[in-house]
């Protein structure tokens, strides 16, 4: 079958081409740049605890060495500090990295995978698409046609992909600004991040109400300044300033010493597309969505577009077309992304307006803080990563269902579990890899060697059943998870998010959950005798 053909390099295009390799699934990867990223201190990108955890995974880089892993998160308005949060594993922390880095590390893991090609000065201008797959032309000098299974567009904002396919991308442009500062300096705050709202010290030039500060490797810093309504052009004589009196104001006196290492202007869109796939072809990242105002990461998003599409490209790729397993990608991703751009424009006006506007937010500027933080550290409706609740993928409710700490649809806990080898491994570890996970609560199993437990009790039933499903499933045992009671058995998908959480071993059950997720019916190559395995283990509850 033929490889899919990824339009675009950036940090989500080469995690997607990453993960399908993953998968056994051979990838083409149309860069149109030379394939290197030109360093650029200031142009840098917070990833949340499951995106840093799904680069780590598919990289095998601990990003804490690339970055900076925020020991704690300062919000401060005038002279009050009005939030402090101080991050551990109950709270994990957000990391902070330049995005040419990101882009090496990728690059440099794509560089060892067998199933993956490369094209660089690779200018996409043609797209043509039949039943059997989609056909591609670059110009250059290296000019030529690919042929694809399917093609997925990672190309950024201007995305050709998403232009060739004639899909509208309406929203509104320059919704937010700021202006941005790279530069090395001593700041009173040691890996923290900082929002500081209207400083006591005068800025120069336009009102500048809102300075924030986050810490990269060896003593980097980038200052974002939130710019006023409007298109006044920020001068190298205006930035200068703004450094000079933001680092005297946090000191306290003189400005101190400091290295500037780069600047620019980074301009928040708000944008999305109207249809995320068209036949054999899928947008993602930038092509399919721009938001980032009020301390929202776009990248984050676009990394989940990549995490999610992947498990059922795969599934296609290797088990033939199941069109409703496509049809989710848009249908869960787009909702989630639809969700943060109504929170972010309904806050906008109560954060950045004035007058009565401000009084509907709940304590004030208190309540405006708490929004704010929200949206830097990943919480509530405007940064946390959603749910798949919803999805036409959900078995809906099933008669052995269980109570656990994770709603299915949402991101389950990593907890350490024993893999079929009898090897202690984390959940997340097992991610990525096509297969469902299938994992037993069985408290004290953690001190006893597999051998000894893994042909008692519950367990051959729960084997059978799983052996049973319709799509490849890995079984793991987990001592405890939270909320959940022994001998709970939870579903979950290849990205991570749960199916559904049961009481016991329930083979129909586990059975009707998984032929949900898959998109419906099972193909025909599981049969019928799957499902008669299934029913036959039912009937011996």
């Amino acid at each position: 079958m033929d490889p899919v053909i990824i339009v675009g390099a950036g940090p989500v295009g080469l995690t997607l081409a990453l993960a399908l390799a993953r998968q056994e699934v051979p990838c083409v990867v149309l860069d149109e740049g030379p394939g290197k990223d030109e360093p650029r201190p200031a142009r840098t990108v917070v990833l949340r605890e499951d995106t840093a955890a799904l680069i780590e995974r598919l990289t095998g880089v601990p990003l804490a060495h690339a970055g900076v892993r925020w020991a704690g998160w300062r919000s401060v308005r005038r002279k009050q500090v009005m939030c402090e949060v101080t991050f551990g594993d109950a709270d994990p922390a957000p990391v902070h990295i330049a995005q040419h880095v990101l882009t090496d590390a990728l690059r440099t893991a794509l560089a060892g995978e067998r199933l993956v090609r490369t094209a660089v000065e690779s200018r996409l201008d043609t797209i043509e698409q039949e039943p059997s797959g989609v056909t591609a032309h670059t110009r250059g000098a290296a000019g030529t046609w690919w042929r694809g299974s399917y093609l997925v567009g990672c190309d950024g904002p201007r995305s050709t992909v998403r232009k060739l396919q004639d899909i509208r991308f309406p929203g509104r442009t320059a919704v937010e600004r700021h202006a941005v500062a790279a530069l090395r300096t001593e700041l009173p705050w040691y890996e923290e991040a900082l929002l500081h709202r209207q400083p006591p010290w005068r800025v120069s030039g336009p009102s500048a109400g809102e300075i924030t500060a986050r810490p990269l490797p060896d003593d980097v810093w980038r200052l974002d300044w939130l710019l006023p309504p409007g298109k006044d052009l920020v001068t190298p004589e205006l930035l200068l300033a703004r450094v000079r009196e933001t680092l005297a104001g946090w000191g306290g006196g003189p400005t101190p010493p400091y290295e500037l290492l780069d600047t620019g202007v980074h301009t928040v869109h708000h944008r999305l597309a109207r249809r995320w796939r068209a036949d054999r072809v899928f947008l993602a990242g930038d092509a399919a969505h721009l938001l980032g105002t009020l301390g929202t990461h776009g990248l984050d998003e676009g990394l989940r577009d990549a995490d999610n599409l992947a498990w059922k490209l795969a599934l296609a790729w290797h088990h033939g077309p199941h069109e409703a397993l496509l049809d989710s990608y848009q249908t869960e991703r787009r909702a989630i992304v639809a969700a943060r751009l109504r929170a972010a424009d309904q806050a906008l006006p109560l954060l950045r307006g004035g007058g009565v506007l401000r009084a509907y937010v709940p304590g004030s500027a208190r309540g405006h803080d708490t929004l704010l933080t929200d949206g830097h550290l990943g919480r509530g409706a405007l940064g946390a990563p959603g749910s798949y609740a919803a999805s036409p993928l959900a078995p809906g409710p099933l008669a052995g269902d269980a109570p656990v700490g994770t709603v299915p649809g949402e991101a389950v806990t990593d907890v350490r579990v024993t893999a079929e080898d009898g090897t202690f491994v984390r959940l997340r570890d097992r991610l990525g890899r096509g297969a469902l996970l299938v994992v037993l609560i069985a408290p004290g199993t953690g001190v006893w060697e597999r051998r000894h437990w893994v042909s008692a009790g519950i367990m051959p039933r729960l084997a059978a059943a799983v052996s049973a499903l319709p799509h490849p499933a890995e079984l793991l045992v987990a001592e405890s998870y939270p909320g959940a009671a022994a001998h709970t058995v939870l579903l979950v998908r290849p990205d991570g998010h749960l199916v559904a959480a049961l009481s016991g071993v329930r083979p129909a059950d586990l059975y009707t959950a998984a032929e949900a997720v898959l998109g419906g019916p099972a193909a025909e190559e599981a049969g019928e005798g799957a499902s008669a395995t299934a029913d036959a283990g039912a009937g011996s509850r």
